[in-house]
């Protein structure tokens, strides 16, 4: 029996931003894989790629499947910088560069832990948001674009296939709020993790899931 494990953070642990009787990921996730097939969430709302370590130490022993989520918090604790003052673009490039460089760390390292458990693992890029504000719609989607290609990098590094969660949630009803999806995104979301793990996970190729 295949047992799939949520890894992560909000994008998986959303029941808290769905309305009143939705389904959250989970619940969607479950209801969608085939017969006999399992699902647990050790996924955490406010999960940075630092804590991923304590969620791994609880996998089931029965763990078949990986799906891993993460990012989104880091990218947010660095968004300050989106409202300071810089002299030069060279300047603002070089900031850039800084978080960048600490993120790929950090997801290198939370991703080394679980590659670790030698089970087939999928990655998700971090989705854009739904900001009201156009403009800063625009410079989200941007200052994301760094820790997105973090994320493809290791995916195509490591042979690991790629759920592009910009692609999949890209209307304004896949989000409950700016950052959260909504029951319909996670609907979106969960068909795409189920297109992962009953399909050929097991083989060691990256390949993106989009639509």
């Amino acid at each position: 029996m295949s047992h799939v494990v949520l890894l992560g953070d909000s994008v998986f642990d959303n029941g808290a931003y769905v309305r009143p009787g939705e389904p959250d990921v989970l619940a969607q996730v479950r209801a969608s894989l085939p017969a006999g097939w399992r699902v647990t969430r050790n996924a955490v709302d406010g999960a940075t790629t630092t804590g991923l370590e304590r969620q791994l130490a609880h996998l089931p022993d029965d763990a078949s499947h990986l799906i891993l989520s993460i990012g989104g918090n880091d990218a947010l604790g660095s968004s300050p910088i989106l409202g300071e003052s810089a002299r030069s673009v060279a300047e603002v490039m070089s900031r850039i560069a800084d978080i960048r460089d600490s993120f790929a760390r950090s997801y290198g390292k939370a991703l080394d832990q679980v590659m670790a458990r030698r089970l087939p693992t999928a990655l998700c890029t971090i989705y854009d948001g739904c900001f009201p504000d156009p403009e800063e719609q625009r410079q989200v989607v941007t200052a994301l674009s760094v820790f997105n290609d973090v994320i493809t990098r290791e995916a195509f590094l490591r042979r690991l296939p790629l759920i592009d969660l910009r692609l999949i949630c890209d209307q304004h009803e896949d989000y409950a709020n700016p950052i959260e999806p909504s029951a319909k995104g996670g609907a979106k979301i969960a068909n795409a993790i189920v297109e992962v793990v009953v399909g050929d996970i097991l083989f060691p190729r990256s390949q993106v899931y989009a639509h």
